[in-house]
């Protein structure tokens, strides 16, 4: 095992709240959550741009050696989940260097330790400590403790390490790869709804998959890194290690894109490691193709609901060329050998890539979104990324897409001019009149799992704890 050979700085966008806690409580307002009929939005007072903070204000709250906050302040977080590494995330109550102890050995007896950031220096923090690991081996079962170092900081020639803390618990995980179990979950569209969020790790404690692949719109719109942190980090649910020995896959939705904070996302998930990059490819960290077992993850990011001209995004999206560097990415990763010989592809994007209401917008209506031919100003499917994309999923025999975004559940089958199903993850929201406005309306977990050699899925119902439906697939010919 190994640090990745990788720059840490070279992958990370300016910390814009990079200031002590007392200073953040001073200068930022909360957000209020409120949802609207069609999709959650949020009402928040409008926040000025931050300011970057000097060195010198990056000091530990601790000035003396024993303090009674304990420095670490969240479960871990399995990010990226992949053949040869992971990214483990934690949070911080204090300024400290954030580092894992891992093995192969349940007693940590072999255990090499790894600290957060990359080469030459490394990262610290008063928020999070984000560690990648890398050449782990292939469907292996690894075992890991989280740790930190206590730092006083007033200068570059004046910190000191005030000594380390560790969490008790030893977590474990397993790696991907061809020999690994065949067995994932879905969820979507969470929007901090911590009833429904709370729910939906709990059935998947309960199925015990090997990956989750959380299918976009977990924020709102997020303006400070503490938002997102208590999204991902810190949620309010009763399982607070959710992510502690689940590793995760993360396929960004429009509202992960909204927000001073969320326009660097990186800074609480983690991008993908760079080894499983290609140099061309060096922006697009949310992509994966991911052998696990039988089935092929693919996953893609349709990005914004609305085009990079309407007003609303001041011209600073680049969501075209975004889409455009993906489809090269994707011609490329389906002719992966480890791809292109499994028996299961599944694909996974936030924004559908097909819709049968004509009323639906595709996400194509330039300038701004609007249209009396449409339903809404916003877009229900994204029919450009389905041109871009379609025809290569399809030449691949790609059998399944699990989409998400229009908070109503949806299963579309196969037909002579579309080989491929298509489902539609529900939403967030839990109120016994979902029925009466929409019977699709209910918040869903979406299990993938192969047995005696068929693809099961099998659509969990949030709210009334029931199966929706299940349906098999057939390995595709190859």
């Amino acid at each position: 095992m190994k640090v990745q050979s990788f720059s840490y700085l070279c992958n990370q966008k300016p910390n814009y709240r990079l200031m002590n806690r007392r200073d953040f409580i001073k200068k930022t307002a909360l957000l209020s959550v409120a949802a609207s009929t069609s999709e959650l939005a949020l009402a928040a007072e409008p926040l000025t741009a931050p300011t970057l903070s000097p060195a010198s204000a990056l000091t530990s709250e601790v000035e003396d050696p024993v303090s009674p906050t304990p420095l670490i302040a969240s479960p871990p977080v399995l990010q990226n989940y992949a053949e040869n590494s992971i990214g483990i995330t934690f949070a911080l109550h204090s300024l400290g260097c954030g580092y894992v102890i891992i093995g192969r050995e349940p007693d940590l007896s072999d255990g090499q330790k790894i600290l957060a950031g990359g080469y030459r220096t490394a990262e610290l923090s008063d928020r999070i400590a984000q560690i990648r690991v890398s050449g782990l081996l292939p469907a292996t079962r690894y075992y890991y403790r989280i740790g930190a170092y206590r730092i006083q900081y007033k200068g570059g020639y004046n910190m000191k390490n005030l000594g380390s803390e560790e969490d008790s618990a030893v977590h474990h995980f397993t790696t991907a790869g061809r020999t690994a179990h065949a067995h994932f979950c879905v969820i979507n569209d969470t929007h901090a709804q911590w009833l429904s969020f709370g729910r939906a790790i709990d059935k998947i404690s309960e199925l015990s998959p090997s990956c989750v692949i959380w299918n976009g719109d977990a924020c709102n719109v997020e303006e400070t890194t503490e938002a997102q942190s208590r999204i991902f980090l810190t949620p309010d649910i009763r399982r607070k290690d959710y992510a502690a020995e689940v590793p995760y896959l993360f396929c960004p939705g429009n509202h992960d894109y909204r927000g001073m904070a969320n326009r660097h996302l990186e800074q609480v998930w983690m991008y993908r490691q760079p080894e499983e990059r290609h140099a061309r490819d060096w922006d697009l960290g949310r992509n994966f193709a991911v052998r696990m077992g039988e089935i092929a993850l693919i996953g893609l990011d349709t990005g914004e609901d609305k085009l990079d001209t309407n007003p609303a995004f001041a011209g600073i999206f680049q969501m075209k060329s975004y889409r455009e560097a993906q489809t090269t990415w994707l011609r490329d990763a389906l002719q992966r050998p480890d791809i292109a010989d499994a028996p299961y592809i599944v694909a996974f994007c936030h924004i559908p890539l097909f819709d049968d209401n004509p009323k639906h917008n595709p996400g194509d209506v330039a300038p701004a979104d609007k249209s009396p031919e449409y339903s809404t100003d916003y877009a229900h499917w994204q029919r450009t990324c389905a041109q871009m994309w379609l025809p290569l999923l399809e030449a691949s025999h790609c059998q399944l897409i699990v989409t998400a975004h229009q908070h109503r559940y949806q299963h579309y089958t196969p037909t002579a001019e579309r080989a491929w199903t298509q489902l539609v993850g529900g939403g967030p929201k839990i109120a016994q009149d979902n029925e009466k406005q929409d019977p699709r309306l209910f918040p869903t977990v979406i299990e993938g799992e192969v047995r005696n050699g068929q693809l099961h899925i099998t659509t969990h119902n949030l709210f009334n704890g029931n199966v929706q439906e299940s349906f098999t697939i057939s390995p595709r010919g190859i």
